[in-house]
């Protein structure tokens, strides 16, 4: 596409990883840039996520053989999958097209789509946060998974032939060797996979926070306000707020689980689910990981974080706008005592915020049908964090008039 005008005015809407890292990223390559949230930066997801940058995150949400195990999910007391029944019909849409997207064929071009954005995203951190105060959050880790024994990691062949094959590479750990690694971890793991090149971000909403502090500072604009619509004309976009609008040449559409919204009157048909992802943050905690972990039979996170430990995952399907559950605390709170029985702590802080996941689980990044002049970077499901770098580049050089470096077809709109 023709790049924007330097003197014509950006407008990005949301203010999360994605929205933040497409706005420094057009600052710093000279554009006008307004950043516009309801909240301000960092408020959602972007805040409560399991911080860590999974490199390792290839497989899509739908994958072979999900949903043969999704009632036991389901019906489990302790299962990582909630459904509130109201909010079923409005799903079905997006479950057909989920189920459709899990077949094998479809599961390897997201894959070969998901790759160029996560690999490397250490990286491509680094080189946003270079310079900035935002640059102390990310600490470079190994990537523990830990299963309950060597047969359960077997049995996940499909998830670590994936890995072998995008070049990711790990260590085995059994008996001392894992105990060595996580000296407080019960007996009910006994098998663990280390990932190198990987971080943990240490406040992901503080990171995040630090990130617009630099934009400013580079020059940027922040704006509090509430995006209703978008109207694109020939000679650029208003954006209809709850208060005054405002007019931009060039919108980014970064606003999470709240994107399809505005960008469907634009003539974007992937459907987007605004699928719910809980945290508790134990303060003070003694005893507990010394290094981030996915447990892969709770499918649950425990990362070491300043000053607490966060427990993080679990999807619950509801209503945007419906208040948190209290089940999925209590599942995350389970889990840290079965694996990390000495575990002491302060207080536990609970948190729920939705996650833009699309149907087949691959982010909208490109210009919507309805207007080149709207640019959309949203739909990242559980990977937003790891991919806000890359896709915060991929936009801000589209407007800049560079050709990607990759194929967007993947990502389009009205795939």
């Amino acid at each position: 596409m023709t790049g924007a005008p330097a003197s014509a005015t950006i407008a990005v809407v949301g203010a999360g990883i994605v929205g933040v890292a497409a706005a420094l990223h057009l600052r710093r390559l000279g554009h006008d840039v307004v950043l516009i949230d309801r909240e301000g930066p960092a408020a959602g997801a972007s805040f409560g996520n399991g911080g860590i940058l999974a490199r390792c995150a290839l497989l899509p949400v739908a994958k072979p053989g999900l949903w043969r195990g999704a009632p036991g999910m389901l019906l489990s007391r302790d299962g990582p999958l909630f459904l509130r029944p109201a909010s079923l019909p409005g799903l079905l849409p997006w479950m057909r097209r989920f189920i459709a997207s899990a077949a094998p064929a479809r599961v390897e071009a997201a894959v070969r789509a998901l790759a160029p954005l996560l690999l490397d995203s250490v990286d491509q951190h680094q080189a946003l946060a270079a310079d900035t105060p935002a640059a102390r959050y990310i600490r470079p880790t190994d990537y523990l998974y830990l299963y309950r024994d060597r047969r359960a990691f077997l049995a996940d062949r499909l998830t670590w032939d994936t890995r072998r094959a995008m070049g990711i590479a790990w260590t085995e750990l059994e008996g001392e060797a894992l105990r060595a690694r996580e000296p407080g971890l019960s007996d009910a793991r006994r098998f663990g996979a280390a990932m190198p090149g990987h971080a943990v971000i240490a406040d992901p909403g503080a990171y995040v926070s630090a990130l617009a502090d630099a934009f400013r500072a580079a020059g940027g604009r922040l704006e509090r306000a509430a995006v209703t619509a978008l109207v694109p004309d020939d000679t650029g976009v208003t954006l209809r707020t709850e208060g005054a609008d405002l007019r931009a040449g060039h919108v980014v559409l970064a606003a999470g689980a709240w994107s399809h919204r505005l960008a469907a009157p634009l003539g974007a048909t992937v459907p987007l689910a605004a699928e719910r992802g809980y945290h508790v943050d134990l303060a003070q905690a003694q005893g507990g990981p010394r290094h981030p972990l996915m447990d892969a039979e709770r499918m649950m996170v425990l990362v070491p974080m300043a000053g607490r430990v966060r427990l993080a995952g679990l999807a619950e399907f509801a209503h945007l706008n419906a208040p948190p559950s209290r089940a999925p605390e209590g599942v995350l709170t389970r889990g840290v005592c079965e694996l990390f029985p000495d575990l002491r702590h302060e207080t536990a802080t609970p948190w729920m915020g939705p996650r833009p996941t699309t149907s087949d689980s691959l982010p909208v990044i490109g210009a919507l049908p309805g207007s080149r002049r709207v640019i959309a970077a949203y739909g990242h499901q559980h990977v937003g964090l790891t991919a806000g770098p890359a896709t915060g580049r991929l936009v801000a050089g589209l407007l800049s008039g560079r050709t990607p470096n990759l194929d967007l077809t993947p990502y389009r709109a009205d795939r």
